[in-house]
């Protein structure tokens, strides 16, 4: 049986997540170099608020209140600020490649903990009980696909930019963007195209 109070705490710090991310967001546009990049981080700003308005009615349906602060729920906070934090930082040192680096790790670190929230929900619902089973499985059912896909796009973006700042031959945008990667196998299947081109590439140099 699960532990209601592990799965309350988890809905609270998966909300209070997906608001700091809306700050991490804001902040990565500042130091976004590209206009691509700030195309996609603007729109990720939209999809991370509607999951913030979702968790948020998930918690009241379940009779949690959604503004109650757990310690758990504190450090996911500050997790976020730091992350905040650390772009801002970035920016005002004005090195302009670096802070773009550090805005698309710092993306990838919320989106991967997005990704990881909403999977462990994904678990819960399976496992609840009638009513809080079909609260919680229509909210996951609701962004599945949206939160695979951003997981993905974020770490396509952060290792091209980041082989691009190596001197070494990026694609940009990310292939995980134009293939619309959404699942461990896609994204493998980028992955080793991605290694075959390096090949193909050391070979003929």
């Amino acid at each position: 049986m699960m532990e209601a109070e592990q799965v309350r705490e988890l809905l609270l710090q998966s909300l209070e997540h997906e608001r700091g991310s809306v700050d991490v967001y804001q902040i990565a546009i500042k130091c976004a170099r590209r206009d691509d990049l700030k195309d996609e981080w603007e729109r990720r700003i939209f999809d991370t608020r509607e999951r913030e308005l979702l968790l948020t009615e998930v918690c009241r349906k379940l009779g949690i209140n959604p503004e109650h602060m757990t310690c758990g729920r504190e450090v996911s906070k500050h997790l976020g600020a730091a992350l905040s934090s650390a772009m801002e930082l970035a920016h005002e040192s004005g090195q302009l490649k670096t802070a773009q680096l550090i805005a698309a790790e710092c993306v990838t670190l919320a989106e991967t903990t997005t990704h990881s929230n909403w999977q462990l929900l994904a678990q819960c619902a399976r496992h609840s009980a009638e009513d809080e089973k079909d609260v919680l499985a229509a909210a996951v059912g609701a962004v599945e696909d949206e939160v695979h896909k951003h997981y993905y796009r974020a770490h396509g973006w952060q290792r091209e930019l980041h082989l691009q700042a190596l001197g070494i031959q990026a694609i940009l945008p990310p292939p995980e963007e134009r293939e619309e990667v959404m699942t461990p196998l896609s994204a493998a299947h980028v992955e080793q195209g991605r290694q075959s081109d390096s090949l193909g590439s050391q070979r003929s140099s």
